[in-house]
Order: C-alpha cells, then structure tokens, then sequence
C-alpha cells in the first residue's frame, strides 16, 4: 500500500480535475442553475417563466401587452420589504435579458418583418454583443433603421446635447436621432416598418431620459399604427425601491413623461405596460391607445429582489456620468441635490453622483452636518483624488451602509434644506425662471418648490417625505398589477 500523498500533492491533484468536474456538473445543470424559486408570473397570461439553464434555455411565451389588455386589480399592499439573500438565488446566471429570450426563442416575434431598433451603446446580451449586431444576423429578420436617444448610439454625447441624424459607420444603417431636432420618430421615419423595437438600459430613475424616449417613441408608434417591441432589462436598484415625489402633471417634460416616484421600482418593460393599458398616459386620444400593439419580452431569471451586482451581467455604462452601478445609485441619491444648490458632485473627474463638495466647506465639515442629520443607512467618507492640474482634489464620498434603511432621495433633500444654511438667505429663492422650470421638472414637485423657496433651511421636509412614502405605498399597490417578475 503506497503512502497517503502531502496535502500539498493531493489539492494539486484535486486542482487539475477541478475543470473537468465542472464541465459534468454544468452537463447536468447543477452549475448552470442556482436554487429555483417560483418563476415571476405575467400578469395577463397563464405562462409562467419558468428558470432554465443556461446551456439549453428553454422557450417561453413572452409577455403580449396591448392596450386592450386589463389587468386584474389587485388589494393594496404595503411596501414590500427586500427577501432575504437565501431568496434571490435564481436561474439562468447571468440574467437572461430581454434579447437573449428573444435569441432563445429563434427570434420569431420578429420573424419576416421589418423593423426599426431604438438603442443605445448599453444595448446589449448578456454577452455583451451589441443587439444591433445581433438582430443583424438574425435569420429573416431585415433591421432597416436604427433610432438613438440622448447621448447618441454609441452614448458619448454630453447630457441635453442635441445630436443630429447621421449613418452609422459600423452596419451602414441610417441613424434617427431622438434628442436632436426630433424627440419623436417622424411618420417619414416609421414609414415601411413593422415594427419598432426598443432595448434601452434604464436606471430606475424618473428623470433619467430613456424611459421618456421610450414613451414617446410608443406615442409615435401608435399613432402610426407601428408595434412597438420593448426587450426588457433589470432596473440596476431592484424592483422595490420607490422614493421621493411624484411628477407633478403640468411639469412633465422631456425629464419627466411618466407621473410616478423619482426612484419608481420598476422595469422599462413594466413602464411600457402601464403606458399601453392605463388611460391618459400615452400623448394619444384614447381611441388610438386602444388599438396600439405592444409586445414586451421578459427576461429570464431576475426578480424584484436583485439588484445589478445580483444579475451577474457585466455593467454597460450608460451615459458618460453614469459608467458603474456606484453611480446608478448616486445618481438616486445625489443628483437632485446638486441641482442649483452650491453643491458639486465628483472629486476631480471621478466618483461621478458619489463624491459631494461645496465651496468653501471641506469634507470633514460637511461629514460632520451630515452625520448630525442622522439620515438612515448611509456613511461618509473623505476621498482626494488628482484634479485636471495633478493638484490634490477632495470631496466627501457617501456609502450606502444600510441597503434596507436607505432611502434613495433623501440626502438629496437634505442637500437642499443643508444649502439654505449654507448660502444664506436661500439659494433657490434666487434663480431665475429659467433655472427655477429646470429645477422643477427634476425634482417633480409643485408644492416642493415652493415650500423650500419659502422657507428655506426651515422647511419642513420630513412632512414631504413622510408623505412621499405614504403615496408610495399606494403607488406600489396601483402598479402591481403591471409587475413581469415577483
């Protein structure tokens, strides 16, 4: 009997098995597929999606949503609390989007028609292959037109840069702009097509500018008698995240085309449903709504619990400002209030809606206002980075501490309400009616506006948000019924 091996020789013998014990276990779908809680049921239907591996997805029936759908009502709930981590494990891993059940599928929702495709460089599968790439070498499929929003196809246009119509080098495909000249698809644009797909990466925030593209491309559509299909992909907060105020209806705009929560809770191809089948969202009389034709394809595998890093795709950065999920959140948390404040947000060229300053203020000072403010589930931290001249450049990081105990708008308000201290008498008070329009349709609220220009550093926020959150309940309830995923 030979000598049992050094541990050392034994875990280098296990080491190079180790590749080929994988390979059988994704054989046999243990890798492939996580712990199979209940697949997310789609309203409307009698389908469930159901999780698959990803070595051999199965088909599905994707979610068809027209206007003429109705939904069942649903009792009011309270907010739904986040599901402990056990909860969330899901499969397919990564998440299958919208365009890869689309692939999965053989592409036949789209099969033999011509289509127009709305989308930006964070269009893309799973793979992080490009969908205008992918819908280029589908079989009997003839993608005619591309369409871009803000930012441009490619997303390297500045924020409200208009961007004009140009051809894209890459597939030779003439390029709409839907930020330029136009910010709906022309019936020129639409004529001869099909249909219109829509894969637009949205972050789960209302004045983020591709669930207004989207809208409005829907109202174009409809009227034109186009179906609109919407590849559907994960809101980066999760799906039960809602916070702030709701959109005001006369300050709905090119930031603002739904009147829902800044942090909603929803994803893009949830928005879509609730356009098509609730009355008076859509900028379309009634009787064309009725007869407008969506289709949303539902992702496989995602749940509202999930956020981005739970997903397993890599993070396609959406905007120049918006390159990583850390700015996904600080977007929610910082950008209203760094709108008019005095307060800047990044240190030198990085941490981008993380990093806050204010002039003549150093981090350990406004770490020390607002630390004092006790805001549930946050921390700070000083970070000094190298500015533009290689000169030391220091800000005030803000971490989430408590995901739970979070609430994404928050500090952005007290942002505000810290501002009114710190450039007497009031800040706000002071812009013009240019600013004060664009202020607003951010943040969304009337009664908002003028209860800070009134009063300032002693307005009382916690009754906005106290009331913010009572609406946000019913809200939640409200849309439920619109919910592709639990």
């Amino acid at each position: 009997m030979s000598p049992t091996p050094p541990l050392r020789a034994r875990m280098f013998a296990f080491l190079r098995r180790l590749p080929a014990l994988l390979g059988l276990l994704a054989l046999t779908g243990v890798v492939a597929c996580s712990s199979t809680p209940p697949g997310p049921h789609l309203p409307g239907s009698t389908t469930r999606v159901k999780p698959v591996s990803i070595l051999a997805p199965a088909p599905i029936k994707p979610a068809r949503t027209s206007a003429t759908d109705k939904p069942s009502p649903v009792s009011p709930v309270a907010t739904p609390a986040r599901p402990a981590v056990a909860a969330q494990a899901s499969a397919p891993y990564p998440v299958m989007l919208g365009i890869d059940t689309l692939a999965a599928e053989g592409f036949r929702e789209i099969a033999g028609r011509r289509i127009g495709l709305l989308t930006h460089a964070a269009g893309v599968n799973r793979f992080g292959v490009s969908t205008v790439d992918v819908l280029r070498k589908a079989p009997n499929v003839k993608l005619v037109a591309l369409f871009a929003p803000e930012h441009g196809l490619y997303g390297l246009e500045k924020a409200s840069v208009n961007v004009a119509d140009t051809r894209d080098p890459r597939s030779g495909l003439p390029v709409y702009s839907l930020h330029g000249a136009n910010r709906k698809p022309t019936p020129a644009q639409l004529k001869g097509l099909d249909a219109l797909v829509i894969d637009l990466q949205d972050i789960g925030v209302r004045s983020y500018t591709y669930n207004v593209v989207m809208r409005y491309a829907m109202d174009a559509c409809f009227s034109a008698g186009v179906r609109v299909i919407v590849l559907d992909r994960p809101n980066p907060l999760g799906g039960f995240k809602v916070d702030g105020p709701h959109l005001d209806r006369e300050l709905m705009s090119g930031v603002g085309a739904f009147r829902i929560p800044y942090v909603h809770g929803l994803t893009i191809g949830e928005l879509a449903r609730i356009a098509a089948s609730s009355p008076g969202v859509l900028d379309v009389p009634e009787s064309v709504r009725a007869k407008g034709k969506l289709t949303v394809i539902p992702m496989r595998g995602w749940n509202r619990a999930m956020r981005w890093p739970d997903t397993g795709l890599k993070f396609a950065p959406t905007s120049p400002l918006v390159q990583d999920y850390a700015a996904v959140i600080g977007y929610a948390m910082i950008g209203l209030g760094c709108e008019y404040s005095g307060f800047k947000h990044g240190a030198g060229k990085e941490h981008p809606f993380r990093a806050i300053s204010f002039k003549g203020k150093t981090p350990d000072q406004l770490a020390a206002d607002l630390t004092a403010l006790r805001i549930p589930g946050l921390a700070y931290r000083k970070v000094t980075v190298a500015d533009a001249q290689g000169k030391p450049a220091s800000a005030l990081y803000v971490d989430i501490a408590d995901w739970d105990a979070w609430n994404p708008t928050e500090l952005s308000f007290e942002l505000m309400r810290l501002a009114c201290r710190y450039d007497p008498p009031n800040p706000f008070a002071r812009l013009g009616s240019k600013e004060a329009r664009s202020f607003n349709i951010h943040a969304g609220s009337t009664a908002w506006w003028e209860a800070l220009t009134r009063d300032g550093a002693k307005v009382d926020l916690e009754s906005f948000e106290t009331d913010w959150r009572r609406r946000a309940v019913v809200y939640q309830s409200l849309t439920r019924r619109h919910w592709l995923y639990q």
